[in-house]
């Protein structure tokens, strides 16, 4: 929006073509979204506070959990409310890999607002039934992929890129379909195991957002891309803008998140941030690297499978409870070392993914 009036503006002086520059809109993006976030977020806490829509603990989970019931939750809102306005202020919005992620973005968290909205508001502990929530990612997720595939402008844009190796890039057709829905859906899902502790599953994804960022701004620049031996997707560098907007908001929500949290995320938040680092994945053409960066991610839905897996078939489980996190503080650890910990291994593991672009 603000780059038309720069680029009418530019008539009259030229000195505002510096906002052509897609690191300039990105910066400003982050620091838009940042300020949305610091600036309403006491507001929201305390709406959400006076409407009593708060976090429900269950009494089977670690006890240093208790004292965490009724504190603010769907704090999502402010999260998405940050990303949608920095995007739809700095970014072009002649792009249609913009749509297509505010878009699935925004359903993933209209899914996850209905599930707080049941669990938190009218009461109902099992929130949205498993089957329609499932029914409604598939909708969201495979409607993204089929439109990905239908307006693809290149054969570089269905194909698989397989990190660590010059020139490994698969085509997949209309399996591409498949692929992109797996990894908008899994990524969604993924994150909001995750939300468990004051945290945790915010600053991994404003890591992973950050560097799926880059990745970004290198396959829409058909220089950089043709160095790096990386395909190149026309108009996917403005997905900069985005993930920008996604680090600035995460930053924000995390200055309240932070442990001791004043406010969670909820469905609404974690849902939402999970498609939106699936689908650039998918557009940027780093569905791998994703699963590599979100090594914590994984390791909470593995764990969770393993688990229930083990007691279905055995009758005993693996962990002393899922998602792994729980885990590790009934095992004694503090819930700050672990989120720290979780955090210290996401910096290493998206460091290992920014280097598959030149380790090949």
């Amino acid at each position: 929006m603000l780059l038309y009036l720069a680029q009418s503006l530019s008539q009259v002086y030229t000195g505002f073509n510096v906002f052509s520059y897609l690191t300039l809109r990105a910066i400003l993006a982050a620091l838009t979204a940042l300020m949305i976030s610091l600036l309403v977020g006491p507001w929201m806490i305390r709406t959400l506070a006076n409407r009593q829509v708060g976090q429900r603990v269950r009494d089977d989970g670690p006890k240093s959990h208790l004292p965490k019931a009724g504190t603010p939750t769907m704090g999502g809102v402010l999260i998405l409310v940050a990303i949608c306005v920095a995007t739809l202020l700095w970014s072009d919005l002649s792009n249609r890999f913009v749509w297509i992620t505010l878009g699935v973005t925004l359903a993933f968290g209209m899914i996850g607002f209905w599930d707080d909205y049941l669990k938190l508001v009218v009461g109902n502990s099992r929130g949205l039934i498993a089957r329609y929530k499932y029914f409604w990612q598939t909708v969201a997720g495979l409607g993204c992929a089929i439109t990905l595939y239908v307006t693809a402008k290149s054969p570089a844009e269905t194909t698989l890129l397989v990190p660590f190796f010059k020139s490994v890039m698969l085509p997949l057709g209309g399996a591409y379909v498949v692929l992109a829905y797996l990894v908008i859906v899994g990524a969604s899902n993924a994150v909001n195991l995750t939300d468990g502790l004051d945290g945790l599953a915010i600053m991994p994804s404003v890591m992973v957002g950050g560097a799926l960022g880059v990745f970004a701004y290198v396959t829409g620049n058909v220089v950089f891309s043709g160095y790096l031996g990386i395909p190149y997707v026309a108009g996917a560098g403005e997905l900069l803008v985005f993930c920008a907007s996604l680090v600035g908001a995460g930053l924000g929500f995390l200055w309240f998140n932070t442990y001791p949290a004043q406010v969670f995320m909820g469905d609404i938040g974690a849902l939402a941030l999970g498609a939106a680092l699936g689908v650039v994945a998918v557009i940027v053409k780093q569905e791998i690297v994703l699963f590599i960066m979100g090594g914590v991610f994984v390791m909470e839905t593995v764990s969770v499978m393993l688990q229930v897996a083990s007691f279905k078939l055995t009758g005993k489980r693996i962990f002393r409870m899922a998602p792994i996190h729980h885990h590790f503080e009934l095992k004694g650890w503090a819930e700050p070392k672990v989120i720290v910990r979780f955090w210290i291994i996401t910096v290493v593991l998206v460091l290992v993914g920014l280097a598959t672009l030149k380790v090949r």
